[in-house]
């Protein structure tokens, strides 16, 4: 559905994304994960058609994004910092909206009036950050995208309004295919809704895969000896994180779940446990090893 392939993008001597290339299948939702300043906004603006590429292509169903209103008129963009025309009221927006998205559902805006129980005659610029941002998903929701583009989505929503949110665009996933790119630095909430992750740095994707398959290849162990820790202690693997409190050893380490432990019970420990692993530590030791601050961090 989204493909991006070789994008280059320079703002006079900086290089903001450097050959950058993903692909987000029809359907899924595609969690976009990178420290402040790794390329997210600069990647997503291309993807909206704010930007021209220097090199590469962007494409949305097999078209190009930028200046074509075709592929424009059936994508949303709900970004951190959200934008209303001063004097519109949500009645006045929905009209606009109409207007511009051919596929705009009427009866839906109507109905998602119980999901949003904010006064349609309202003015939208007078009302606090997180209604604004229930205006915006009420709003793009009615216009049955067939692509979603979020940047920080739902920062300044309650919590019972995240979850009434979340639940209408994933139905919007599974019954109208729907596809969502979300970025975020909520890292727990992206763990409940993402199947694909993509993890952006220095202007490259570094990482790109399904979540389980992810989270299936790098695992957190605590293991602990009678004596010193063995010389041959995982060797030939790739470890992401070793540190030590008293007589046991935390590790992060890359590699099959089976190899990893038959090693490390080769070597006969008093104590071996296999921990779960979130995506925040996930993405914490991916970035560590590759050079980014992330010593002595633990979750």
């Amino acid at each position: 559905m989204i493909e991006v392939t070789n994008l280059t993008k320079n703002f006079g001597d900086f290089n903001a994304l450097d050959n950058l290339s993903i692909t987000v299948k029809k359907s899924s939702v595609y969690g976009l994960l990178g420290p402040n300043g790794s390329g997210k906004t600069t990647l997503i603006k291309h993807l909206v058609g704010v930007y021209r590429q220097d090199k590469g292509e962007v494409k949305i169903a097999g078209e190009p994004v930028f200046e074509n209103p075709k592929i424009k008129s059936s994508l949303i963009y709900i970004p951190d910092d959200l934008y209303f025309f001063s004097q519109y009221s949500i009645k006045e927006a929905a009209y606009y909206y109409k207007s511009i998205y051919p596929c705009w559902n009427e009866n839906r805006f109507q109905r998602l009036r119980d999901y949003f129980p904010i006064d349609i005659k309202k003015r939208i610029t007078k009302l606090s950050k997180g209604m604004q941002k229930q205006v915006a998903f009420w709003l793009g929701i009615s216009t049955m995208p067939a692509v979603m583009i979020l940047d920080e989505p739902v920062d300044g929503l309650d919590p019972v309004m995240r979850k009434k949110v979340w639940n209408l665009m994933l139905q919007d996933v599974a019954e109208r295919n729907t596809t969502i790119l979300v970025s975020s630095h909520n890292l727990r909430e992206l763990e409940d809704v993402c199947d694909h992750i993509g993890i952006i740095h220095n202007g490259k994707i570094v990482v790109q895969r399904e979540l389980d398959n992810l989270k299936s290849d790098i695992h957190k162990i605590q293991v602990a000896y009678k004596g010193e820790v063995p010389e041959i202690f995982l060797d030939g693997f790739e470890v992401l994180h070793n540190s030590k409190n008293g007589s046991v050893t935390m590790l992060i380490v890359r590699g099959n779940k089976e190899d990893v432990l038959s090693n490390l019970n080769s070597t006969n420990p008093i104590v071996l446990d296999v921990l779960p692993l979130t995506l925040e530590e996930i993405f914490i030791y991916e970035l560590g090893g590759m050079g980014y601050e992330a010593q002595n961090v633990i979750i």
